[in-house]
């Protein structure tokens, strides 16, 4: 049993057992807030990353899921993507492809992927305005107290430096507030040219998950969750960033990632 609690300020806390256990717990949410979703607008807006996030959810390919999930409804989208081609091994479309979605009924124009064929610069604007698009239209819902979207379910890996998506500690792209859809140039991760969206889209969402795993997470997550002197700088750890304005905020975790963490 996954050990959980709620933080005053930083959302649910669920400590899992082992890898196995959180896959479990993490798809069945999922499939929880797809079936909400789609029950109250008609469709399903998730946002992926890349790293080991895919692997995690491999089970919603499996049975029941893969039957009870009802994937027409899903409309696909990335937190932040690496600028190289579709077919790159970097490529967090890539990844999420080969593992999971050829192997559901989404439909392919319901996934909305960057345009690996032009600049970071460009690839960031043009997905911006295919959001907006969406935004205008309705398949994606408008957020309630600022002009960012909302989407249903924003899930986030975290790297053991506290990044989310393509937010790097102390990095300019932190503090862009004006657009939605970012990049960068120089990444201190490999490749360095990536897109990537803003805060305030994440803190827009009506769910945000973060998910951290391996012993390496367990600082970073100590200090995106705990309660820290006034005097810690939130510029250089951006998990810390991650609020969601009127949604809600999970963190998944096995136990080493959990291991420093006050309440464990």
């Amino acid at each position: 049993m996954a050990l959980t609690w709620t933080h005053k300020d930083r959302g649910e806390i669920r400590v899992h057992e082992n890898l196995e256990e959180l896959s479990i717990d993490l798809v069945d949410y999922i499939a929880e807030i797809s079936e909400a979703s789609i029950k109250d607008h008609g469709a399903f807006c998730i946002v992926l990353s890349g790293g080991s996030l895919i692997s995690l959810m491999g089970k919603l390919i499996e049975p029941p899921y893969d039957k009870i999930v009802d994937w027409a409804k899903w409309y696909v989208f990335w937190a932040d993507e690496r600028v190289v081609a579709k077919s790159h091994d970097d490529s967090n479309y890539k990844l999420a492809k080969d593992n999971l979605l050829s192997k559901v009924n989404v439909f392919p124009r319901h996934i909305c992927s960057i345009n690996d064929t032009v600049s970071a610069e460009e690839a960031a604007a043009e997905y911006e305005f295919a959001i907006r698009q969406m935004v205008r239209t309705r398949t994606v819902a408008a957020s309630d107290n600022s002009d960012c979207p909302k989407f249903d379910l924003i899930l986030l890996g975290m790297g053991s430096d506290g990044h989310v998506a393509s937010l790097f500690p102390n990095h300019p792209a932190l503090v862009v507030k004006d657009d939605w859809v970012t990049f960068l140039t120089d990444s201190p991760k490999p490749p360095p040219e990536r897109i990537t969206f803003t805060l305030p889209v994440i803190n827009s969402a009506a769910n945000v998950v973060v998910i951290a795993t391996g012993e390496s997470k367990a600082n970073a997550i100590h200090l995106a969750i705990d309660d820290l002197p006034i005097s810690e700088s939130s510029l250089s750890l951006p998990a810390r960033l991650v609020h969601p304005s009127n949604g809600n905020l999970i963190w998944f975790m096995d136990k080493p990632a959990g291991s420093k963490l006050d309440q464990v």
